[in-house]
């Protein structure tokens, strides 16, 4: 398991492919997790996980007056967030990840297993944004919606810029050991530290700081949310999880669907009503 031994993963199923080839041209059997609710309703919808998301942690919005509450939610952990297949839970996983390569498996999911033939609309947030506007590039005719929340159609970058400080952080550790810890028996749980504590000034902007919002969250100061956010983000998780994410989320970029590499034309292609859902203080997708 690469993730909190805290998790709580009931509903959660697992789908296996005998054969997926990857972007990189590697070819696995791979595994997805995913959880169904309200599976007897006609309208669809799919929401990929985020950066740390897991299946259970990421909003389906069922509640009784959830905007989804009559839809037939399908929540899919993208390959590589330790519940689907990822570089903790299988040997041979390909050292590159590519969004694409996390569409094309949540597609056959849908289809071939089950039975979908249309998407209401797919719905994501953060890294689970980017996957939404791959959808929407990939498989046009596939959904009516497409919807990212603080989500970009390529990787800014600033924001690539960012991703190096907590990566490197983590790379460097001592509990990382140079990629050898399972090798020698090293708990990576100070490395995962290192990357949160890094990660922890981009997280937020800079006006939640100036308000100290953090207090709402029940931390008396800075220097206590400081530590208790490093100690609880991505607790449990493995380091080559994280870091091939990270390195997917920094070459996320729809123009590779444009002969000329222009993002632009890629999203003019686009055939899906979109409702794009920016943070006026979003650090990471302005």
């Amino acid at each position: 398991m690469a993730y909190s031994p805290d998790y709580d993963n009931t509903g959660v199923e697992y789908y296996s492919i005998p054969s997926f080839k990857f972007v990189c041209g590697d070819s696995i059997p791979v595994r997805l997790a995913y959880r169904s609710y309200n599976p007897s309703s006609s309208k669809a919808v799919c929401i990929p996980t985020c950066y740390g998301g897991l299946v259970n942690s990421t909003l389906a919005y069922q509640s009784d007056d959830g905007v989804f509450s009559k839809h037939h939610v399908v929540v899919i952990a993208m390959l590589g967030n330790g519940e689907s297949s990822s570089p903790s839970n299988r040997d041979n996983f390909p050292k590159k990840l590519d969004y694409r390569d996390c569409i094309h498996s949540q597609y056959e999911l849908l289809t071939a297993h089950l039975g979908i033939k249309q998407l209401d609309a797919v719905l994501g947030f953060s890294m689970g944004g980017q996957q939404a506007f791959y959808w929407a590039c990939m498989y046009p005719d596939f959904m009516k919606n497409a919807v990212p929340i603080c989500g970009s159609a390529r990787t800014s970058g600033h924001n690539y810029a960012f991703l190096e400080g907590p990566k490197a952080a983590l790379e460097s550790s001592s509990a990382y050991a140079e990629g050898q810890y399972r090798a020698k028996g090293i708990s990576p749980a100070k490395g995962i530290q290192t990357f949160a504590r890094a990660y922890c000034a981009w997280l937020t902007s800079q006006a939640w700081y100036r308000e100290k919002q953090y207090q709402k969250l029940g931390h008396k100061d800075l220097q206590t949310y400081i530590k208790e956010h490093s100690e609880t983000m991505l607790k449990g998780w493995d380091p080559e999880d994280v870091l091939i994410l990270a390195r997917m989320w920094q070459n996320g970029d729809v123009g590779v669907f444009s002969e000329d590499g222009d993002y632009t034309k890629a999203l003019a292609a686009i055939k899906c009503r979109m409702l794009v859902m920016p943070g006026r203080t979003d650090q990471y997708f302005p």
